[in-house]
């Protein structure tokens, strides 16, 4: 029987029939029941069983590829803008839309002293030294680890 004949075939297949046509081909039993996922896995097992499967110099820069790939597990989340007629933003967006503008100033009182910190473009300054994230102000005021926003009292939405 030709591949391509042979491959129309599997897709007329139920699935237990094709689960049964897995094991045949791979010798272990399927963990998928997803019809279309285990027709294309046993076409592809078929046609590399019959016309060759991949050169050992091909899976190993398949192999190189794969441990150099930067993957993104998660799309990047929208950035949130001024919304309504005449929204106006000027300077850039904070990275964060929890966080006011760079230039403005965040206050607390901890422990009886008074906390500042001026949100820059790139991080907070606080005291004079310039930190990448509210948790490590935060760090830096208390001794120990802290959700920045929390410990500013920066809520979802940006309130306070």
């Amino acid at each position: 029987m030709d591949i391509d004949a042979e491959i129309e075939m599997l897709r007329g297949l139920n699935l237990a029939r094709l689960k049964e046509r897995f094991l045949e081909v791979y010798g272990e039993p399927a963990r998928s029941n997803h019809k279309e996922h285990l027709v294309r896995r046993v076409a592809w097992r078929i046609q590399a069983l019959r016309e060759g499967d991949l050169t050992e110099r091909a899976r190993r820069r398949a192999g190189e590829l794969a441990n150099d790939a930067d993957l993104r597990l998660n799309p990047p989340k929208p950035r949130k803008t001024p919304e309504g007629p005449g929204a106006t933003v000027t300077g850039a967006i904070a990275s964060d839309n929890r966080l006011p503008l760079p230039g403005a100033m965040l206050r607390r009182t901890y422990r009886g002293r008074a906390i500042a910190v001026r949100v820059l473009q790139e991080g907070f300054e606080y005291e004079g030294h310039v930190y990448r994230s509210l948790s490590a102000v935060a760090k830096a005021v208390t001794g120990s680890h802290w959700n920045g926003y929390h410990f500013f009292g920066i809520a979802r939405g940006g309130e306070r």
